[in-house]
């Protein structure tokens, strides 16, 4: 239930993504959720990869700044009114979501939720019987 993301910041210069994305691929990390928030002076990649304990060493070694941080990710029906519905049920239970990011593919959506408390958000959302998906399975998108 609990993934690993990792969190990499990065300079706002041509060429910094593109080479996170090889030093990823040069060791066979698939990179298979992500968001990049940014603002004047660097961006923060935040993501998750098949691999969260290498991917952390081989960018370690790259010298890229980079936090592993926990994450729940749950799969909901891809249909209006499905996430609201959960996060309906989190701010309800007092969950503050500190930032979240999905992804659709047809009729269901993967959503990663960093939440403020996670083992509440675990009992929450299991109690609701939200679908929550094992780090295993976000791993290998």
């Amino acid at each position: 239930m609990i993934a690993k993301q990792l969190s990499i910041f990065l300079e706002n210069n041509t060429g910094r993504l593109t080479e996170v994305t090889e030093v990823l691929a040069k060791e066979g990390i698939n990179l298979s959720a992500l968001c990049i928030a940014e603002n004047a002076d660097f961006g923060i990649l935040r993501g998750i990869v098949s691999d969260p304990e290498k991917a952390y060493n081989v960018l370690k070694e790259n010298h890229f700044a980079v936090n592993v941080t926990d994450v729940i990710g749950i799969n909901c029906p891809n249909v209006p009114g499905a996430l609201a519905k959960v996060l309906n049920y989190l701010s309800e239970s007092g969950v503050f979501i500190e930032y979240m990011y999905s992804f659709a593919n047809n009729n269901s959506a993967n959503v990663i939720i960093r939440p403020s408390n996670l083992e509440k958000c675990i009992q929450v959302l299991t109690a609701k019987k939200v679908d929550l998906l094992a780090a295993s399975d976000l791993y290998k998108l």
